[in-house]
Protein backbone atom coordinates (compact mmCIF):
# COMPACT_ATOMS: atom_id res chain seq x y z
CA UNK A 1 0.00 0.00 0.00
CA UNK A 2 1.68 2.76 -0.62
CA UNK A 3 -1.39 5.82 -1.16
CA UNK A 4 -3.51 6.27 1.68
CA UNK A 5 -7.42 5.34 1.88
CA UNK A 6 -9.23 8.41 1.18
CA UNK A 7 -11.40 8.43 4.46
CA UNK A 8 -13.36 11.51 3.46
CA UNK A 9 -12.62 14.19 0.90
CA UNK A 10 -13.34 17.21 3.26
CA UNK A 11 -11.56 18.08 6.66
CA UNK A 12 -12.17 17.19 10.28
CA UNK A 13 -13.08 20.58 11.75
CA UNK A 14 -13.25 20.62 15.16
CA UNK A 15 -12.49 22.53 18.56
CA UNK A 16 -9.70 20.32 20.26
CA UNK A 17 -7.84 20.40 23.80
CA UNK A 18 -4.30 20.78 24.33
CA UNK A 19 -2.64 17.74 24.42
CA UNK A 20 -0.69 14.90 22.33
CA UNK A 21 -2.22 13.26 19.54
CA UNK A 22 -1.61 10.33 17.19
CA UNK A 23 -2.97 11.25 13.54
CA UNK A 24 -3.68 8.61 11.50
CA UNK A 25 -2.46 8.66 8.46
CA UNK A 26 -3.47 5.50 6.53
CA UNK A 27 -7.25 6.63 6.58
CA UNK A 28 -8.31 3.45 8.12
CA UNK A 29 -8.79 4.06 11.63
CA UNK A 30 -12.11 3.80 12.41
CA UNK A 31 -11.61 6.84 14.94
CA UNK A 32 -10.36 9.50 12.80
CA UNK A 33 -8.56 11.80 12.96
CA UNK A 34 -6.60 9.63 15.80
CA UNK A 35 -4.93 6.48 15.01
CA UNK A 36 -6.62 2.84 16.30
CA UNK A 37 -4.28 0.96 15.09
CA UNK A 38 -5.15 0.06 11.44
CA UNK A 39 -2.20 0.97 9.77
CA UNK A 40 -0.57 -2.33 11.01
CA UNK A 41 1.00 -4.01 7.92
CA UNK A 42 0.48 -1.03 5.74
CA UNK A 43 3.58 0.55 5.96
CA UNK A 44 2.27 3.82 7.40
CA UNK A 45 2.35 4.85 10.50
CA UNK A 46 0.79 7.84 13.21
CA UNK A 47 2.40 11.22 13.45
CA UNK A 48 2.47 12.79 16.46
CA UNK A 49 0.49 16.11 16.94
CA UNK A 50 1.63 18.06 20.56
CA UNK A 51 -1.23 21.32 20.53
CA UNK A 52 0.02 23.86 22.98
CA UNK A 53 -3.44 25.31 23.87
CA UNK A 54 -6.97 24.38 22.97
CA UNK A 55 -7.61 25.94 19.55
CA UNK A 56 -10.07 24.87 16.49
CA UNK A 57 -8.18 22.57 13.95
CA UNK A 58 -8.59 21.46 10.30
CA UNK A 59 -7.49 17.72 10.45
CA UNK A 60 -6.84 16.08 6.78
CA UNK A 61 -9.55 13.87 6.23
CA UNK A 62 -7.91 12.40 2.94
CA UNK A 63 -4.73 11.83 3.78
CA UNK A 64 -3.11 13.69 1.01
CA UNK A 65 -2.74 16.86 2.13
CA UNK A 66 1.39 17.98 1.80
CA UNK A 67 0.85 19.76 5.39
CA UNK A 68 -0.47 17.19 7.53
CA UNK A 69 -1.88 16.44 9.76
CA UNK A 70 -3.61 19.66 8.26
CA UNK A 71 -5.64 20.07 5.55
CA UNK A 72 -4.48 22.13 3.07
CA UNK A 73 -7.26 22.14 0.13
CA UNK A 74 -5.60 18.75 -1.58
CA UNK A 75 -9.00 17.30 -1.41
CA UNK A 76 -10.59 19.37 -4.59
CA UNK A 77 -8.25 17.68 -6.91
CA UNK A 78 -8.96 13.90 -5.57
CA UNK A 79 -10.84 12.53 -8.09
Amino acid sequence: MNKPHVFQKAPLVQEAEAGVYWFCTCGRSQTQPVCDGSHKGTGFAPLKVELKERRRVAWCGCKHSQELPWCDGSHAALP
